[in-house]
């Protein structure tokens, strides 16, 4: 069987016990964790805290000012929620974790309106300031 094929049951399973999100909300999660190693340069452990800004920058790239509305529509609402997804993720076998991992660590990582909408800018290069030129003396 393919590791698409078992993920997709794995996704199942959960929702049957837990059907607070939605089947993208669990995909999105695992997209920002390689989203978050790459942006970290190497292979290694990340901590909820570092997941959480992967997760909200991936989610400004793949969504813009609507990421606070994507996530509140798959049933995320606070940086709690991503840790309850990793942590049925992890019972489910299809992520892991070091022994020091808690759902603890998703707990006010941020504030998704500030983090989702207030901080949230689109860089548009007509835009930037020009260096003011030259006087001729």
């Amino acid at each position: 069987m393919s590791d698409k094929v078992e993920f997709t049951r794995g996704i199942a399973d959960i929702m049957n016990r837990d059907s607070r999100y939605a089947y993208e909300a669990y995909t999105f999660v695992l997209e920002a964790l390689g989203y978050t190693l790459r942006k970290i340069g190497q292979h290694r452990h990340v901590t909820g805290q570092e997941l959480c800004f992967g997760i909200r920058d991936l989610g400004w790239e793949r969504f813009g000012y609507l990421a606070r509305t994507v996530f509140n529509s798959w049933g995320v609402r606070a940086t709690e929620d991503f840790g309850q997804i990793v942590f049925n993720l992890v019972d489910a076998g299809l992520m892991g974790k070091t022994e020091t991992d808690s759902p603890d660590d998703f707990k006010a990582v941020y504030d998704f309106r500030e983090a989702l909408e207030e901080s949230y800018r689109v860089e548009v290069p007509w835009a930037k300031p020009k260096a003011p030129k030259p006087k001729n003396p």
